[in-house]
């Protein structure tokens, strides 16, 4: 393999393309999803207990509603570390965030009128451990 000298127009190309960032796209930004302006909005509620989790969700949601952000990915965390099976006195079922901040919402009925659907991530997005809320946004 021979290694090849960069010329100065090479120099003078890359030095360009470098420092020309408008062909670069800023992922950082929030892109439209399609013509509807749908946006999604992550949080990530490991090591959240619940109240914690009722009082960020309600922020949460409110905070979307107004930024016209249509989708929610929580991420909750499928429960399989939590310490509640060895609790007689605490539902095992009742004490995960997975199943726990659904049920806050559909139980707010200032939430739960802002909500259209609480469905169970895909697998992609983090399955049994993930949560899709989306809203009620004017589009």
């Amino acid at each position: 393999m021979s290694k090849k000298k960069l010329t100065e127009q090479d120099k003078k190309d890359w030095t360009e393309f470098v420092e020309d960032n408008s062909k670069v796209p800023d992922k950082d930004l929030f892109e439209k999803k399609d013509d509807k302006k749908k946006y999604k909005f992550k949080f990530d509620f490991h090591g959240y207990s619940i109240s914690q989790a009722n009082e960020k969700i309600y922020e949460i949601i409110n905070d979307c509603i107004s930024k016209n952000i249509s989708e929610i990915l929580i991420i909750t965390g499928k429960g399989i570390h939590s310490t509640s099976e060895n609790n007689v006195y605490v539902s095992e079922e009742l004490s995960k965030l997975r199943n726990t901040i659904p049920d806050f919402i559909k139980n707010n009925t200032e939430l739960s009128s802002k909500i259209l659907s609480i469905n169970e991530a895909d697998k992609f997005s983090g399955g049994a451990g993930a949560i899709i809320i989306k809203l009620k946004v004017k589009v």
